[in-house]
């Protein structure tokens, strides 16, 4: 962690529980990252082995999501800690929230593929998912990398991917009902596509809650319904938080 932010302790067992739980934050988001991806993949393959995958990793994100809140709410109560110490504590019940639910959106798409499997197969025809997918991870990767160095400098190009995400998004959308209208037997495909379009893009709106979050962590300042304007004022402000 940044010795620049994150003191030293007196206890160093304070030290230990609050890197541990900053660890399994960390575990968590490569888990939710890795079941995007292989939820993605599994329902533009008809993969059923990745999806029941990703529907097993669920149980493991859930309870991350109920340990890393334990931990956090001992030692508020057991600790009492104040300035940064308290904002990480806060900010990471909330990163924990926004990354379970997440996993909860790669979960739906993963049991949309299994639904799939066995039916018509469209190879090669989810291409509208695959530059959206990928936009959706790099700002989840973004974020959880912020959150890693407890550093704000990329989070305001990381939060303006979220208009590009839903411009992609209103894009497919449009296609789709295009499509939908051309032919009717492209109705069920693209029904499809648009849900799992769907999902992805609120897996970007969370990714953008992370960095909010990462700057409340870091700056002292909430962030949450600011244009992006005004966002990108706050973190550039020169003036340092109490730690």
């Amino acid at each position: 962690m940044d010795n620049m932010i994150i003191k030293q302790h007196i206890s160093r067992q304070f030290n230990n529980e609050m890197e541990q739980i900053r660890n399994k934050v960390l575990a968590m988001g490569g888990l939710v990252e890795e079941q995007v991806e292989l939820a993605t993949k599994a329902f533009m393959s008809s993969d059923a082995e990745s999806a029941e995958k990703v529907i097993e990793q669920d149980q493991l994100i859930n309870a991350l999501e109920k340990d890393i809140d334990h931990e956090c709410t001992e030692i508020m109560a057991k600790r009492q800690p104040a300035a940064f110490d308290l904002r990480m504590l806060i900010a990471t019940l909330k990163i924990i929230t926004d990354l379970e639910r997440i996993g909860d959106e790669a979960t739906r798409i993963a049991k949309m593929a299994m639904r799939l499997e066995g039916g018509e197969f469209y190879q090669d025809k989810y291409f509208e998912i695959e530059h959206l997918l990928d936009m959706v991870k790099e700002m989840l990767n973004g974020a959880l990398d912020s959150y890693a160095r407890t550093d704000t400098e990329e989070l305001v190009a990381i939060t303006a991917q979220d208009s590009k995400v839903d411009r992609e998004y209103g894009s497919i959308t449009r296609q789709l009902i295009t499509q939908m209208m051309e032919d009717p037997r492209n109705i069920t495909r693209a029904l499809d596509v648009l849900w799992t379009a769907r999902a992805l893009e609120r897996i970007g709106d969370h990714a953008c809650n992370v960095c909010e979050h990462v700057i409340y962590m870091v700056k002292g300042k909430d962030v949450r319904h600011l244009s992006h304007e005004e966002l990108t004022r706050t973190v550039n402000e020169t003036s340092k938080i109490g730690r």
